[in-house]
């Protein structure tokens, strides 16, 4: 039985290999843009019509905000900084945050690009890419979360802190995840903790992955919004699409009544609730 299954990941990582060598040439990249995507085999494919969201329009964020412009900013124009993972409830923000940023920099010279998880194994085959280039790249890694026996995450270790190439010093990864640190955590890992005179031992398993998370220099978390902060997103969005705001008794009601459904008081629920409202 060991044989067998050693035979078929050899088999596997064989096709894997075949599969570069017999992929068609990537097209030259065309720099001309501000966003691009990687697709496997197509190389950098460029955004025609990116979602650029101004920084102004997040809202109840302000202390993510201010760290990840100040960290952005040393980034463009060329001091150290570092790799971020925003991470947290769910719609409260954290994708939207990184578009914005690229709003905020784009004519500085920065560059988005959206990698799936999927595509993480290219990593360094993406970053190769990008010496040389006057450009500064951070690669978006979005809803990032890894099962216990997902290998691809090994990649991103790699080139987050750990690869013997060193990285392009115009790169950094910007990540969101639901977890903080990105790989499922199991009760009997926890009891194998140890107490060593008087001193706490992680097993190996948690150790494993809190070395993943701890490769990001910057942690930006983020929580469910109070109703306060819920209803001012809503009041910002409502008076963006020419609504009427929450001022009105039966629009705050409605507002809250649908938060209550979806069983959520998120940036995303606000929005969601804004687009009904304002349809109507």
């Amino acid at each position: 039985m060991a044989n067998a299954e050693k035979l078929l990941k050899r088999a596997g990582l064989l096709l894997t290999r075949m599969e570069r060598l017999l992929a068609p040439a990537a097209a030259a990249t065309d720099w001309n843009h501000i966003a691009f995507r990687w697709r496997r085999g197509q190389g950098l494919q460029p955004v025609a019509h990116p979602h650029l969201i101004p920084l102004e329009s997040l809202l109840c964020m302000e202390p993510q905000k201010q760290e990840i412009v100040r960290n952005t900013r040393q980034f463009v124009v060329g001091r150290s900084a570092n790799n971020v993972l925003l991470w947290g409830s769910r719609g409260t923000g954290k994708s939207s945050l990184i578009k914005a940023v690229l709003h905020g920099f784009a004519d500085r010279g920065l560059r988005l690009v959206e990698v799936e998880k999927a595509d993480l194994i290219d990593l360094p085959d993406i970053v190769d890419r990008f010496y040389g280039r006057p450009e500064r790249f951070i690669l978006f890694c979005d809803d990032l979360s890894f099962e216990a026996d997902d290998a691809s995450y090994k990649s991103l270790k790699a080139v987050l802190d750990g690869s013997i190439a060193a990285p392009p010093e115009n790169v950094l990864i910007y990540a969101t995840s639901n977890r903080r640190h990105l790989l499922p955590e199991s009760m009997r890992e926890n009891q194998e903790t140890r107490m060593v005179e008087g001193e706490i031992h992680p097993s190996e398993g948690v150790e494993e992955k809190i070395s993943l998370s701890e490769r990001f220099g910057l942690w930006l978390s983020f929580y469910p919004f109070n109703q306060e902060e819920y209803l001012r997103i809503v009041d910002h969005w409502l008076a963006t699409l020419g609504a009427r705001t929450t001022t009105d008794e039966a629009t705050r009601a409605a507002a809250l009544q649908w938060a209550l459904k979806r069983g959520s008081r998120s940036g995303r629920v606000a929005l969601q609730f804004a687009r009904d409202w304002a349809g109507r």
